[in-house]
């Protein structure tokens, strides 16, 4: 998770340091991304990733740990006989009533498992972005774990990013503030030119804290 968080906090930087010089959050016309902007990828990319672990419980999944083919994050440190044959945990459920929970056990509740470990490490990144983002007074924030999910209990539910369930109508009207529409995809390609000037940055970009092994920025690593 480090590189890609490092990454998406040099454009976090970025939009810091344009908001501070322009004095207003739209940025768009100074070459930067607006925090609502970054808010509509991270919620897209976080919810989609979350659907790469699987359903809430899977047999395949239980079976695959008996075998030892399957790990928990850190399984070493986990304080359990790493076994879970009769260990229970709840996992969430989605009806028409609401959100809630059901128990399951914990062998076949590894997906689940998983994921959570995967939002504690997604949260610390936010958290990282955040402390440069309260220079200028906003935030970003993971969305609910529900929303738009395409695999397990929330797949035929509609879910909005603080955890709200909607009717289809409803979730039409509100998507576009909540998903990247095609006016940003088009935004954001627009920003993607090369900079070939050494120690120059793309204008949505910060530079990074250092150049590769330690060298400056500026560092001329190739020469022509």
């Amino acid at each position: 998770m480090f590189v890609g968080a490092t990454g998406v906090g040099r454009v976090v930087e970025r939009t810091v340091e344009l908001m501070k010089e322009h004095d207003t959050a739209d940025i768009r016309a100074h070459g930067g991304i607006d925090v609502e902007t970054l808010q509509r990828y991270l919620n897209f990319h976080f919810s989609v990733s979350l659907d790469l672990f699987g359903a809430e419980t899977s047999t395949n999944a239980a079976n695959y740990f008996a075998a030892g083919l399957k790990g928990r994050f850190q399984e070493e440190r986990r304080e359990d006989d790493h076994l879970l044959r009769h260990a229970m945990r709840a996992v969430p459920e989605a009806t028409d009533a609401g959100i809630g929970e059901r128990e399951a056990t914990a062998l076949a509740s590894l997906n689940e498992t998983l994921r959570e470990d995967y939002v504690a490490d997604c949260r610390k990144g936010v958290d990282r972005w955040n402390r440069s983002l309260a220079e200028v007074g906003v935030s970003l924030r993971l969305p609910h774990v529900g929303f738009n999910r395409r695999v397990g209990t929330f797949a035929p539910r509609r879910v909005t990013p603080d955890g709200r369930l909607l009717t289809e109508p409803a979730w039409a009207a509100g998507e576009a503030s909540w998903l990247p529409t095609d006016a940003d995809r088009v935004f954001v390609e627009g920003l993607m030119v090369g900079v070939r000037e050494r120690g120059k940055m793309a204008g949505w970009l910060a530079p990074p804290a250092r150049g590769i092994n330690t060298r400056p920025v500026d560092f001329e690593y190739v020469r022509t």
